[in-house]
């Protein structure tokens, strides 16, 4: 395999469910170390469950997730700790805490994970904030900020730390065109400024195919295809073709089953 194709996170016959609802079953798929990966599907496909089962919040029920090479389902506290110190994490709606600044809650995984000074601590959050174009914003409370910069915020801490990889939560959810347009640009730009391995969850598909180097889409607890973004525009999948065509109809039906019209409105019955 090239080297530009080397993975960095891969999932090897993956199987995870809640209860009895099997959300993964048997999944194997594989993130590109140095890439943008978008990962894509139907809602409740299990794209949030991959990013958990990669940062070791859930295990799955068999199978591997490896790390770097290393399986997460098998790491102990210590080595999950260790493991998550190499990640960084954008939450859906950016989960800033909501009694801290801007500039503590990019302080926070600093002040959490090193010993650095003060002094040092303050010149990598104002590069850090800087990076995402809101240095400015250094003394405002999350409260005071817009949904977009929030967002801005929360990638700013993020990376505080340079993780080798940063995983997103639907990062264009909620966004104007414009926050969206940025967002976008940030994630692409600061994987290969930084040398970043990023995975984002995305339902967005202009944006998303526009930046991405590799797409996932998962259905119905399997990958349904991957590979590059004309490799998935061009895939003869039924049900990749629907969704990547936005199309009303298909393998995932308009109509919840049940019982025929003629059932339900007692047509063709004699009275």
């Amino acid at each position: 395999m090239p080297e530009s194709l080397v993975s960095l996170i891969e999932f090897r016959h993956l199987t995870f469910g809640y209860g009895e609802r099997a959300v993964l079953d048997d999944v194997s798929l594989s993130v590109p170390r140095g890439k943008v990966t978008a990962l894509m599907g139907a809602s409740g496909g299990g794209k949030t469950t991959v990013l958990r089962l990669i940062g070791g919040q859930n295990r799955g029920r068999s199978g591997e997730v490896l790390f770097d090479g290393q399986d997460v389902t098998m790491m102990d506290q210590a080595q999950l700790y260790a493991a998550r110190g190499r990640m960084g994490m954008l939450f859906q709606f950016g989960a800033l805490f909501a009694d801290l600044s801007v500039y503590e809650n990019v302080a926070f995984p600093l002040r959490e994970h090193t010993d650095l000074s003060e002094a040092l601590i303050r010149d990598i959050v104002l590069m850090k904030l800087n990076a995402v174009g809101l240095r400015g914003s250094r003394d405002m409370m999350p409260s005071e900020v817009s949904g977009g910069m929030a967002r801005r915020v929360a990638l700013a801490r993020a990376i505080a730390l340079d993780p080798e990889l940063v995983m997103y939560d639907e990062p264009f959810s909620g966004l104007d065109p414009i926050s969206l347009g940025i967002a976008a640009r940030l994630i692409r730009q600061l994987n290969d400024s930084m040398g970043l391995t990023s995975i984002f969850v995305s339902h967005e598909l202009e944006q998303t195919l526009a930046i991405a180097d590799h797409v996932i889409i998962l259905a119905n607890g399997k990958v349904a295809t991957q590979g590059t973004p004309e490799q998935v525009r061009q895939s003869t999948d039924s049900l990749v073709h629907q969704y990547v065509n936005a199309e009303v109809d298909g393998p995932v039906r308009f109509h919840y089953p049940g019982p025929s019209i003629e059932q339900d409105f007692g047509l063709g019955v004699a009275p």
